[in-house]
């Protein structure tokens, strides 16, 4: 970043471009150039039901209809902008009356002067006029088609705002879809737990009375049996918020939510190609955003300059005027018509316009900044998206042998227990730890789908 001086004294400030070099962790295949950001989100997502709920958010979700307000506002900012460096044509009818003193200048020459028909002037004389008056101030400096290309820049951000926006939404809306599948599973695993508890304790109170077993184990297993089935409304109430928070996204009333979520753990993860980092750049609304604020910001530099500058300006009008109606549209004695030009210049306290001047330089600093912030921050994004997504693969293979090898050990301990060659504790554990790592199986699952989320949000997808 540097400051030098303008041929007029004025300070112009420079700026160094944002540095968008990829960081090597990012480059894992730069020589394919297929991109899984450019994938609308209607061919990425699969599950009818998930596709619906998106659909429905994009079309009534509040934010995104207060922000498409918003790019209708900057629309406008763009005609007002347009209109503001174009001569500007009034029609005007006005009227007045005055009474002169008679000994002043005007006075005299009423006194000396007859009207039409030899008629003196009457102690009260009108002033009656009708016609068109013209402005145009001359943009010679620039400064006004340069604030409309403003306003045109502001509304294309206010564009990628909102395919921000979108992208989020679809995003959020699959985060909380695959939520609620996976807190549909945990029930549904919580519940076959309770079952086989049940049965253990079944199990247990016949043992006791062949004095097989103790009341310490009977007592184990209902304490057990109580803990899972109080989990079992916790996790209810905790589809109900996840439900209601879909429905929040979606811009309606609370209501069930349709989900297919008995193949939730057999949803395979989506491969993802991070492509190059160009597309990187071209896909994200955000960096787009970013880009194109800088882009404004600089501009605004341009118009506040030319405030130093002299403004060139043109008043024109023609029409009738006549100090009685019944002489208003006498031609050609009635005919008027002005021409004059203006040219005005700030000489005296400036302060104003400095002022301006130096708040446009900082918010082109501060546009330059956020966008190479906004870069790093996307790069970064990506970076973390793609390790997490290879670690949670390990992670989830790994996991399932452990629930694989847990679910015949419950088995195996039940008939050991049976047999008076393993003791309830044995067994109790076992269902426990069972129970633990299929919970953990299903929330690495979400995690998996979620991370694959991220990261089409990440690679700038969701919004086409």
């Amino acid at each position: 970043m540097g400051l030098m001086l303008h041929a007029c004294g004025i300070p112009e400030i420079t700026i160094k471009k944002a540095d968008t070099q990829l960081p090597d962790r990012f480059k894992l295949n730069l020589a394919e150039k297929a991109n899984s950001g450019t994938v609308k989100w209607e061919d990425f997502f699969e599950d009818p039901n998930l596709l619906s709920l998106i659909d429905i958010a994009i079309a009534n979700n509040k934010e995104v209809n207060m922000m498409l307000q918003r790019i209708s506002t900057a629309e406008n900012e763009i005609q007002a902008r347009r209109g503001a460096y174009l001569p500007s044509v009034n029609i005007g009818i006005g009227a007045d009356g005055e009474k002169v003193g008679k000994y002043t200048r005007n006075g005299a020459v009423e006194e000396n002067l007859k009207l039409a028909n030899g008629q003196p002037f009457p102690a009260f004389l009108g002033n009656y006029q009708f016609g068109l008056f013209s402005t145009w101030e001359i943009d010679i400096w620039k400064k006004l088609r340069n604030a409309k290309q403003v306003a045109v820049l502001e509304y294309m951000a206010s564009q990628e705002g909102k395919n921000f926006l979108v992208t989020n939404l679809v995003s959020e809306i699959a985060h909380a879809y695959y939520e609620l599948m996976a807190l549909d599973n945990q029930l549904e695993n919580l519940e076959q737990n309770i079952a086989i508890q049940q049965n253990g304790l079944e199990v247990v109170k016949q043992l006791q009375i062949y004095a097989r077993t103790t009341t310490l184990a009977v007592k184990r297993y209902q304490a057990e049996v109580a803990k899972n089935q109080s989990k079992k409304s916790g996790l209810m109430q905790q589809i109900t918020e996840v439900e209601n928070r879909i429905n929040f996204l979606l811009g309606r009333a609370p209501q069930p939510i349709q989900r297919a979520s008995r193949s939730f753990m057999d949803i395979k993860p989506k491969i993802l190609n991070a492509g190059i980092p160009s597309q990187l750049l071209q896909n994200r609304p955000d960096i787009r955003k970013a880009e194109l604020e800088l882009a404004a910001a600089e501009l605004n530099i341009e118009v506040a300059r030319a405030n130093f500058y002299p403004s060139f300006g043109i008043k024109a009008g023609i029409g009738f005027e006549a100090f009685a109606l019944k002489y208003l549209i006498n031609t050609p004695e009635s005919l008027a018509a002005m021409v004059a030009g203006e040219l005005v210049a700030p000489l005296v306290n400036k302060n104003a316009i400095i002022a301006e001047y130096k708040n446009a330089s900082a918010k082109q600093i501060q546009a330059a900044y956020e966008y190479e912030q906004t870069i790093l921050n996307a790069y970064t994004e990506v970076a973390n998206q793609l390790s997490k997504i290879d670690n949670l693969d390990k992670a989830y293979r790994l996991k399932k042998e452990q629930v694989d090898s847990l679910a015949q050990s419950i088995d195996v301990a039940g008939q050991l227990f049976k047999s008076a060659r393993a003791d309830y504790l044995e067994v109790l554990l076992t269902q426990r730890d069972a129970l633990d790592a299929k919970k953990e199986l299903i929330e690495t699952k979400l995690q998996q789908l979620n991370a694959v989320v991220d990261l089409y949000r990440s690679l700038g997808g969701g919004w086409q």
